[in-house]
């Protein structure tokens, strides 16, 4: 298959000097992450008491990601789907219906609940609460060839949710990524506290199916990245970018 460019209108370094944002977001994703947890620890032990009772294998497992300058880390999730579900495929991307994911787990996944324990990965300083969603190494691997400007969104933190998870589906295949790409590369030129809390609180409506293109548009979070060829090319640098099949030992830099 050959490259999917990203869209034009996104600049190619998005951001040659992080926003000083960034220099404090960690200590307030910790300090919100807490309570969060907190909250979210009777949900968790109800789900995992569920899915331990009507599937064979653990309630929660880990998975590995591809963190903030390529660096890796142990994600935990509640599990959805059975636990032999990649034994034949290898790492596949969930699709509409898949027969892979529990009964259970399908109800977790339309409310989220499957992602709170990445409250304690927050709390670990892997995660933050918005950013780009973490991917497996294998995947990273195969995107960062496939997506000019990929690599990009591994400047700041990945996140538990983000711009791209209320404006977009789940991936499905090359062509959701790259959209969702433009919506990471703006989220880390405009991130802001005032711009994180109403991705938070659009999260939440989005948990509670009250998340639409109107209420996105009130909060300001509306945008629609059109399914069509994009006029120019990402382009990004090869010769800058590890391509280390495990981690990532550097970023792009401009």
């Amino acid at each position: 298959m050959d490259s999917v460019d990203t869209p034009s209108d996104i600049p190619g370094c998005p951001a040659p000097h992080l926003s000083g944002y960034f220099r404090w977001k960690s200590r307030m994703d910790r300090v919100l992450a807490v309570p969060l947890f907190l909250l979210a620890l009777p949900f968790i032990a109800v789900a995992v008491a569920v899915v331990r009772l009507t599937s064979t294998g653990p309630g929660i497992y880990k998975q590995i990601r591809v963190g903030k300058n390529g660096n890796v880390f142990a994600m935990y999730k509640i599990r959805t789907m059975r636990v032999d579900a990649e034994a034949a495929t290898g790492a596949v991307w969930a699709r509409p219906g898949d027969p892979r994911i529990t009964r259970v787990g399908k109800i977790l996944r339309n409310l989220h609940i499957d992602e709170f324990p990445q409250f304690w990965n927050v709390i670990r300083g892997d995660m933050s609460l918005v950013g780009p969603r973490p991917e497996r190494p294998e995947i990273v691997n195969v995107l960062d060839k496939k997506i000019d400007g990929y690599i990009l969104r591994l400047q700041i933190k990945p996140g538990i949710t983000g711009f791209a998870q209320l404006n977009h589906h789940s991936d499905h295949d090359l062509n959701d990524v790259r959209k969702k790409v433009v919506y990471d590369l703006e989220y880390i030129q405009k991130a802001s506290l005032w711009f994180d809390l109403r991705l938070l609180f659009g999260t939440g409506l989005k948990s509670l199916a009250l998340l639409n293109p109107t209420t996105l548009q009130w909060l300001g979070l509306y945008k629609r990245v059109e399914d069509i060829p994009w006029a120019e090319p990402l382009l990004v640098s090869p010769e800058n970018i590890s391509h280390d099949p495990a981690t990532l030992s550097s970023i792009l830099t401009c």
